[in-house]
């Protein structure tokens, strides 16, 4: 799994590729997938037991379900495809990466089923880079909201929560969090530093083959990499050196 031309398995299983656009788009949906929190509380819970970077990971795999079900419908998918393949540079080593912002001034409404759908996706991968590079102790709260929303659009759901509730699973056995919601410091002020947690690749969500270990994920991930082509992705600043 070079390289994202690869279709993971699992979502050529969902039929999330040129499935027509059959799910609902209303202006209380997109109001629940702005604010996602309440009435999800259980699911912020399970995911603060994941780590910084196993929360990354399952952010650029998330994308990447919206990227598949959207593949042919938005020429966005583009844009998206360099997002998803900064956010695992950024797990190898976010410095090498530039913010991935989107819409900073708010001017591109949630409307349409599709560019609607993306905004809010992209939106929210927006938010969990910032807190990610900042070292937010509350990194996981924002990865409700695109929980949801790839749920939502998926066409067979529940390929899509057996696959997430056993990749949430996983997660918290080999990337579990060092720190608990009821410690935390409302303020957000403090700094995580996450440089030296492990490595996940894209094959630990998407190869059922792939068996994991610290090894094994950085060779993994090392050869995507290597595998991009660099000056094509303005998200990606391979000219800063390693910290």
């Amino acid at each position: 799994m070079r390289n994202l031309n690869n279709v993971p398995k699992v979502i050529m299983e969902s039929k999330s590729i040129g499935h027509p656009i059959n799910y609902k788009w209303t202006k209380k949906k997109i109001n629940k997938l702005l604010d996602p929190i309440e009435g999800n509380e259980e699911l912020e819970n399970t995911l603060m037991h994941i780590n910084h970077k196993g929360s990354i990971g399952l952010t650029a795999a998330l994308l990447e379900w919206v990227y598949w079900r959207f593949t042919g419908y938005s020429q966005a998918t583009n844009d998206t495809q360099k997002r998803i393949e900064a956010l695992w540079c950024s797990v190898n080593n976010r410095e090498q990466t530039n913010p991935l912002l989107f819409d900073t001034d708010f001017e591109v409404p949630a409307n349409g089923s599709v560019n609607g759908a993306l905004w809010i996706a992209l939106m929210n991968v927006t938010m969990i880079d910032a807190r990610y590079r900042r070292g937010s102790y509350f990194l996981q709260n924002d990865l409700v909201g695109l929980i949801l929303l790839a749920r939502h659009i998926a066409p067979k759901k529940k390929k899509f929560d057996n696959w997430l509730g056993q990749t949430i699973i996983n997660l918290i056995h080999t990337h579990p969090n060092p720190y608990q919601n009821n410690e935390l410091d409302e303020s957000d002020e403090k700094i995580y530093d996450s440089s030296n947690e492990p490595l996940i690749s894209r094959e630990y969500f998407f190869d059922t083959a792939f068996e994991y270990s610290p090894e094994a994920s950085e060779n993994a991930i090392h050869s995507f990499i290597d595998n991009l082509d660099h000056k094509a992705n303005s998200f990606l600043n391979f000219s800063k050196k390693a910290s």
